[in-house]
């Protein structure tokens, strides 16, 4: 009777391990998530802010082509 018990307890212990480890992975899973949303905000900003910024030089050079 010793050695089920010992095999259901162990088979218990490695089970609350792997659910241990699952909650972190998630958790590390979510923050990066949210980093790669923060970050690809940033870059959509960044691409919008280089187009305003390109388009008076854009008009000066169709301006030096057109003489």
């Amino acid at each position: 009777m010793l050695w089920p018990m010992l095999a259901i307890a162990l088979a218990f212990c490695g089970l609350a391990v792997l659910a241990i480890l699952a909650a972190r992975v998630y958790r590390e899973v979510r923050r990066l998530a949210r980093q790669v949303g923060e970050s690809s905000e940033r870059i959509a900003r960044a691409s919008q802010d280089l187009e305003r910024a390109t388009g008076p030089l854009a008009a000066q050079v169709d301006g030096l082509r057109r003489r």
